[in-house]
């Protein structure tokens, strides 16, 4: 079966099962809610959970042959997930520190990989009810609540007038981020720093709305799949640092290497790629 035919038989499934879970988010969000640390000290709550379990049953209702790694479940041997030729890649509360803090900025994603590569993503914003999906061969769409659909796509340069605009994590930096920052800064002009949590840095560029996404600090591979699909479906990509596409093989370890995120066909892509092997 190929990629279009389960993203045509999902996606409109899947996006109604983030819609769920975005309601369940909400009704714990903004209220006094237990946090506890799981064993790499990040935070977890009862929302994380609770829109965990409601996207598993979802997801397995769709297809029970599809298994599912999620930032919940995620403790599953490497030996076998080396196995699985397709799977959901979830992370039900992307931007949990943001959530607990009272931020709107935080998100649902959930994936579709297969063979490493991203077949479709889907991420809703909770707070606002926006939806981005989409994936690459797909083309990628916003959908606001009770709205129709309007498909979207990077942005090669910005217009006359406006800023080069990098979105930034707004929780994380490195001074290997800092470099390279400046580097561009260097050669681009002045930068716009646009600080975002979860994965709506990459929305903002799949909509036209910034032009690049460096990443070089820590993230795991449910913070970037399902957005990255959405990128991909407009005309952006995903690179390792070595310039080679950004997969979801399995490995021992489910952090990412650091990536950069940027439109496929942008004029200054061979330069921010010195500046990172540099």
């Amino acid at each position: 079966m190929n990629k279009l035919f389960f993203s045509s038989r999902f996606i409109a499934p899947v996006i109604e099962l983030a819609r769920q879970a975005g309601e369940v988010i909400l009704s714990y969000w903004r209220t006094d809610l237990e946090v506890t640390s799981k064993l790499d000290n990040s935070p977890v709550t009862a929302a994380d959970l609770a829109a965990h379990h409601l996207i598993l049953a979802g997801l397995t209702a769709l297809n029970p042959s599809i298994p599912v790694l999620s930032e919940e479940d995620a403790d599953i041997d490497c030996n076998i997930r080396s196995c699985w030729q397709r799977w959901w890649l979830v992370d039900p509360l992307d931007g949990t520190q943001e959530f607990i803090s009272g931020s709107e900025e935080f998100t649902v994603n959930i994936a579709l990989i297969e063979q490493g590569d991203v077949v479709f993503g889907v991420v809703l914003i909770p707070t606002s009810g926006c939806c981005y999906f989409g994936g690459a061969g797909l083309g990628a769409w916003r959908s606001n609540l009770n709205a129709m659909p309007q498909q979207i796509q990077v942005r090669q340069a910005p217009s006359a007038g406006e800023v080069f605009t990098v979105v930034v994590s707004r929780r994380h930096s490195t001074a290997e981020q800092e470099r390279l920052l400046s580097g561009l800064s260097e050669t681009l002009g002045e930068l716009q720093l646009e600080n975002i949590g979860s994965s709506l840095k990459f929305c903002l560029l799949a909509e036209g709305s910034a032009d690049c996404y460096p990443c070089l600090a820590p993230t795991s591979q449910w913070d970037t799949a399902a957005a990255q699909g959405v990128l991909e479906g407009a005309g952006g990509e995903v690179l390792e640092l070595n310039g080679e596409p950004f997969s979801y093989l399995a490995r021992e370890s489910l952090l990412n290497s650091f990536f950069l995120a940027l439109p496929a066909k942008a004029a200054w892509r061979e330069h921010l790629l010195s500046l990172a092997r540099s």
